[in-house]
């Protein structure tokens, strides 16, 4: 795994994530953040440039998903 793509990706990740409110985000948006970060570190390991952009995208769709359930299933049992 080449060390400039991981360190470069991870330069990204904290850059993008230090722009946005996080406290304003819900639980969806924080999911989908947290997922693509990770699916994009973990895709650039496993692979190429392409492992990350494709892993990115795959954690940011599984993160999403997984914070609107949750987001969701905390609205019902409020209710």
């Amino acid at each position: 795994m080449n060390i400039k793509i991981s360190a470069f990706l991870l330069l990204i990740f904290l850059f993008l994530g230090g722009c946005s409110t996080w406290d304003k985000l819900d639980r969806t948006e924080r999911g989908a953040v947290i997922g693509g970060g990770t699916g994009a570190l973990v895709g650039g390991a496993a692979g190429s440039t392409t492992g990350a952009v494709v892993g990115g995208a795959a954690g940011a769709l599984a993160g999403g998903v997984i914070g609107h359930e949750t987001e969701d299933r905390d609205y019902r049992r409020r209710r």
